[in-house]
């Protein structure tokens, strides 16, 4: 009882630390993105104890006891029948004897057996000496002839022999179990001394591992900390990021129309100048094709087209004389400078620039932040320091070492005791010893003399010779071999008693012990309630926490102890200290939060877009670009530059001059064609390039033009939109933001609290000790001690049988090799036998 007060003493101190430890990490707020924390693994305790037993090859020996066992008692632990007569006592056992004896029915039968052997066979013996000293029962020394003596003595040797040999193997088993006996005897201070070590690692290293969970703490605060020194990119920045959803948009828009001003202004250069270019380039062009029209025509006014061979393909020249002509006429397209100038207008305010500081302004949300708040990060710091204080505080509150040191000094103290009784196991382990020693040389005398009188017998035995005359080492063989019969019947009863009773106590240990005890049916037995005590539905915590209804048992205790789980989870101390009511952190979170609800941040002070730009772009609105006659320019642009595919034209007249004789006419008309290529080349094409400048520019302008008064709304409504979220809605994102903050920084001290949590649960305090504790006494009392002596009194047990068929054959066969007093004679022509004295 003392033993139990101490250690529920030293749990309730770890429990009220580990509250202590951990009570300043819970948070209420869940599903904050944080970062994982990582705090490590709990320091360990080392434990030694190995509660793997391996017999070796002696395991042969114990499993054929186990299933010797198993034949004698095979019925399944009787857990009913027990429970009934331990909680009825002796009514209990009076009214289930049946079922008592019908369990007990295998030892109950073997052991009348052995009894029966330990009075028959001093009687037998007895009476058997009696007969011989009255010259019966083979004790006459006389030998009558039969035909097949030889072959009698020979089996009959041969199955003594075999006999002796079994009889040998039991008693090698017997040897063997008893010399295991000691030697395991001798490694039961290790392992003791090994659990006790094992105890007291466990009650001394929780100290170390509660100090370094409350030490743990320190990672939850300087990431707590870390994130509050960098508050401008955690809280800062969210909230720009949420105010940026609205914000950079209306600033994209205002950047794009600006860029959109200076590409009509570029658009509309492109078009005075292209429009200027295409008059001045078509007026050139088409004073050179009339020109070439007029050179043309007198060619084609030469006698020599009058020829039947040339007329066809002058006439058809002629008639397409009047297409060498422009098409495109730039003279009447409207002029833009009016609208250059007003956008030049527009351009001396850099709206791009003002755009910029928009931007610039805003992107100094974070700084904002920071500048704002740095009181109110200093508070909370102040206030994750004292939480860390309290922690120290309330460590050194409690004496956690001063109860360990007293469970120590009882581990120590119980340990001495045992070891005291070291001495005296190994002083009766001796005596026992040579107690079975003593049996062991009882069987050996036995099979000595039945071994010496074999040899002697066999080697002395004359064929020639007859029963009265018979060698001296054959009469020895024979004396031997009755010597042996003779200590048969002195040591055989001692030898059945000590197996009886040895068999009936193992045998039963192994089987309503042993047995249950390695397959749990012992704790199940143990579990049932009201067994151990008739008040208590559950033993275990009734003797723990006075509440008998918890559901706490022994094999629940004994399976999560050998998964080397906590011993707060393996023993459900949450019935006497319950570690919830220690973690809450209500009133530390509920400062922080008062602190959190301080911050305001106020970004009146940032400045999307200023009267200036909004009134650049009202400005660019009234540019007049919208009303430029697009129309007119698009027409000309789509004409060509002129009526006829000059390079088509010339290459017809070519081909129409290779029709002709060889001559001047031919000469003049390809030289006709190769001006009209250079006039395509050299005017043509450049001013197609131009048309092709202009047509682009007017496609901007008419594409910028379209709605541009609402497109200029929509851009000034759009930043004004925003610029109002920052300057009355912000506090609604920055409250919502905050909150955010708060829940990832609160986030890391639950995280400190599930660890911790989940480190008292499976790490702190591993109770394996205690399953080894079971485990030892199971390795100890079964595997040492039960599986050597069952083997003992097996091997013992199965020469005292056979010394039955021993004595037997010992005294038929020595008939066969002592010396007789007399012997069958048969005279000449008589049948009749008659006896002869040597």
């Amino acid at each position: 009882m003392h033993r139990i007060t101490a250690m529920k003493m030293c749990l309730v101190i770890m429990l009220v630390l580990c509250g202590s430890t951990c009570g300043e990490g819970q948070a209420a707020l869940h599903g904050a993105p944080m970062g994982t924390l990582d705090f490590g693994y709990v320091p360990a305790g080392n434990y030694e104890t190995n509660t793997y037993y391996d017999p070796g090859a002696i395991g042969i020996l114990f499993q054929m006891v186990h299933a010797f066992l198993s034949v004698v008692q095979p019925n399944p632990f009787p857990h009913d029948l027990v429970i009934e007569v331990t909680q009825q006592k002796i009514v209990g056992l009076q009214r289930n004897y049946k079922k008592v004896i019908h369990y007990e029915l295998g030892f109950i039968i073997c052991t009348v057996l052995g009894i029966l052997f330990f009075l028959l066979v001093p009687v037998v013996g007895l009476c058997f000496c009696l007969c011989r000293c009255c010259d019966n029962c083979g004790g006459e020394m006389h030998q009558r002839h039969k035909k097949n003596a030889d072959c009698q003595r020979g089996c009959h040797a041969t199955l003594l022999f075999i006999t002796s040999l079994t009889i040998s193997v039991g008693l090698l088993f017997a040897y063997v179990a008893n010399q295991n006996l000691s030697t395991q005897a001798k490694g039961i201070t290790k392992l003791v001394n090994s659990n006790f070590k094992d105890l007291r690692t466990l009650v001394e290293s929780a100290p170390g591992q509660i100090e370094y969970m409350a030490n743990q703490y320190n990672t939850s605060k300087e990431r707590a900390i870390s994130d509050l020194d960098n508050i401008s990119s955690k809280l800062g920045s969210r909230i720009q990021e949420h105010l940026g959803k609205d914000v950079h948009p209306a600033l994209d828009a205002a950047l794009s129309m600006a860029g959109a001003i200076r590409e009509t202004k570029e658009a509309l250069e492109n078009v005075n100048i292209s429009v200027e270019v295409l008059q001045e380039g078509t007026s050139k062009l088409q004073g050179n094709l009339t020109d070439v029209r007029r050179n043309l025509s007198n060619t084609l006014s030469d006698p020599a087209c009058t020829a039947p061979t040339a007329r066809e393909a002058c006439d058809s020249i002629r008639r397409k004389l009047d297409q060498l002509s422009t098409d495109a006429n730039f003279t009447g397209l409207p002029d833009v400078s009016q609208e250059l100038a007003k956008v030049n207008d527009v351009l001396k305010t850099d709206l791009t620039t003002l755009v910029q500081k928009g931007y610039t302004a805003f992107n100094d949300t974070p700084e904002i932040v920071k500048n704002q708040t740095k009181n109110i990060v200093s508070d909370i710091k102040n206030a994750l320091n004292s939480v860390g204080s309290n922690i120290t505080e309330r460590t050194k509150m409690f004496p956690i070492q001063e109860g360990v040191s007293n469970i120590t000094r009882i581990i120590t103290q119980n340990q001495a005791s045992v070891q005291n009784y070291f001495p005296l196991i190994e002083q009766y382990d001796f005596y026992r010893w040579l107690f079975c020693i003593a049996l062991c040389c009882m069987v050996l005398i036995i099979l000595a003399f039945n071994y010496l009188g074999l040899l002697c017998g066999y080697c002395g035995y004359d064929k020639n010779a007859s029963p009265t005359t018979r060698g001296c080492i054959s009469n020895t063989g024979g004396n031997l071999l009755m010597a042996g019969v003779g200590f048969s019947f002195i040591f055989s009863w001692v030898l059945m008693i000590i197996v009886v009773l040895t068999f009936f106590i193992g045998g039963n240990i192994e089987k309503l012990g042993c047995e249950p005890l390695s397959d749990g049916s012992i704790f199940k037995m143990l579990d049932t309630p009201f067994i151990l005590n008739s008040q208590w539905r559950n033993y275990l915590p009734g003797i723990l926490y006075q509440n008998p209804e918890v559901n706490l048992t022994f094999e629940k205790v004994y399976r999560k102890c050998k998964a080397n789980t906590g011993i707060y989870t393996a023993l459900q101390l949450d019935n006497l200290y319950n570690i919830s009511s220690f973690l809450n952190i209500s009133m530390y979170t509920k400062n922080l939060t008062s602190k959190f609800d301080d911050i305001d941040v106020d970004l009146g002070s940032i400045v999307l877009l200023d009267h200036a730009g909004k009134q650049n772009l009202q400005n660019f609105t009234d540019s007049g670009i919208g009303s430029i006659n697009y129309a007119a320019f698009e027409k000309e642009v789509n004409k060509g530059v002129t009526k006829v595919d000059l390079l088509a034209f010339a290459n017809d007249i070519e081909a129409k001059a290779d029709t002709l004789p060889k001559g001047a006419l031919e000469n003049a008309l390809k030289g006709h064609a190769s001006s009209i290529r250079s006039i395509h080349s050299k005017q043509v094409v450049p001013l197609e390039q131009t048309m092709s400048t202009l047509n682009k520019s007017i496609q901007i302008l008419k594409t910028t033009s379209l709605g541009l008064s609402l497109k200029v709304q929509n851009v000034i409504t759009a930043v004004e939109t925003a610029q109002n979220l920052i300057t009355k809605n912000a506090s609604r994102v920055v409250i919502q933001e905050t909150k955010k903050y708060m829940e990832v920084i609160i986030g890391y001290f639950e995280q400190y609290l599930n660890w911790v949590k989940d480190s008292i649960s499976k790490e702190v305090a591993g109770c394996k000790p205690v399953a080894n504790v079971v485990d030892t006494v199971d390795i100890i009392a079964c595997s040492y001690i039960m599986d050597s002596m069952n083997a003992f009194w097996f091997g013992l047990g199965c020469c005292t049988i056979f010394l039955i068929p021993s004595i037997i054959l010992g005294v038929k066969l020595a008939k066969y090799y002592r010396r007789m007093d007399t012997e069958d004679v048969y005279d000449d022509g008589n049948t009749v036998p008659q006896k002869r004295c040597k």
